[in-house]
């Protein structure tokens, strides 16, 4: 009998109370090993802990892209101050007028003060601005790089729109920039 506690030659054999048969002691083991402490991790609360931590990082997530800003050192204005030399020409500032229409993130148009033809994009700025800054590998630009340029956008001009001018003049290493107050 394969179940016969006497056909295993070297187990030790069980020790019964009087009159208790293998199945009675058996269950009698399994009772007592109930009545001992376990120690253990209740499982449904983590789960629980886990996915209201997931419902909050998602819900608090903020998944848009970062704005481009670039850090500039702009001059200090001060009221009242005198131009060294009296024989100095005040520079015309450059002014980049931005406007918006309501169609959409690509209804924008561009418009340059001066004899220049408008750019068609804010990359189309950029190397225009690029492209005309004075520095030792082009001498004959025609802006200095603290040259003013002047973002001036339109009272209905999106602001993503404004700073997309503005980025792209400091993409182009100008150091004078300004907003103007939309008209």
């Amino acid at each position: 009998m394969p179940n016969d506690p006497s056909s295993a030659p070297n187990q030790p054999q069980p020790t019964f109370a009087a009159g208790e048969t293998l199945i009675e002691h058996t269950r009698l083991r399994q009772r007592r090993g109930r009545d001992r402490p376990r120690i253990g991790l209740n499982l449904v609360a983590m789960i629980d802990v886990v996915f209201l931590l997931l419902m909050y990082f998602m819900t608090v997530t903020d998944f848009k892209l970062g704005e481009e800003i670039f850090r500039l050192d702009l001059p200090q204005r001060q009221p009242g101050a005198q131009v060294l030399d009296p024989f100095e020409l005040d520079e015309e500032p450059l002014r980049i007028t931005v406007r918006s229409s309501q169609i959409g993130d690509d209804g924008y148009s561009i418009e340059l003060s001066g004899p220049y033809r408008p750019p068609a994009t804010f990359e189309d700025l950029f190397h225009f601005l690029d492209e005309r800054r004075i520095s030792v590998h082009a001498p004959g630009g025609l802006f200095a790089p603290d040259h003013p340029i002047i973002v001036e956008p339109m009272r209905t001009t999106r602001w993503e729109h404004a700073m997309e001018a503005f980025n792209a003049a400091a993409r182009a290493r100008y150091t004078n920039l300004t907003f103007a107050k939309p008209r």
